[in-house]
């Protein structure tokens, strides 16, 4: 499990390595271009019920920590896919890989024959 600090707070926002990895991509590119945007997040099992939304500006501090030392494989469809939505106006909302359609991957029939 992975974990970003956000603007100096004691209490990290976990997230599964994996996504990440994967929205740490996202993040920095945005960050980058000097881009501002927001990110969203159902509470995992365990914790309150809801969801939480931060506001990602680059002047804010911003710090990721990965359990896993390897890298994993990155999948630009799904960082496309939330790139994409980070441009959106209600900014990423951060969703397993599994719960996206195929189909927003950009993935065709064509795969399956």
């Amino acid at each position: 499990m992975g974990m970003i600090y956000y603007d100096g707070a004691d209490n990290p926002i976990q997230i599964d390595d994996r996504a990440l990895a994967h929205l740490k991509v996202v993040i920095s590119t945005k960050l980058r271009r000097n881009e501002s945007f927001t990110l969203s997040w159902q509470h995992p099992e365990g914790d309150a019920p809801g969801r939480t939304t931060i506001w990602l500006h680059p002047s804010i501090p911003l710090r990721f920590i990965f359990d896993d030392p390897a890298p994993v494989e990155l999948r630009s469809e799904w960082i496309a896919a939330m790139a994409n939505s980070a441009s959106s106006t209600g900014g990423i909302m951060l969703v397993p890989e599994d719960v996206l359609p195929a189909l927003e991957f950009g993935e065709s029939d064509d795969a399956e024959r």
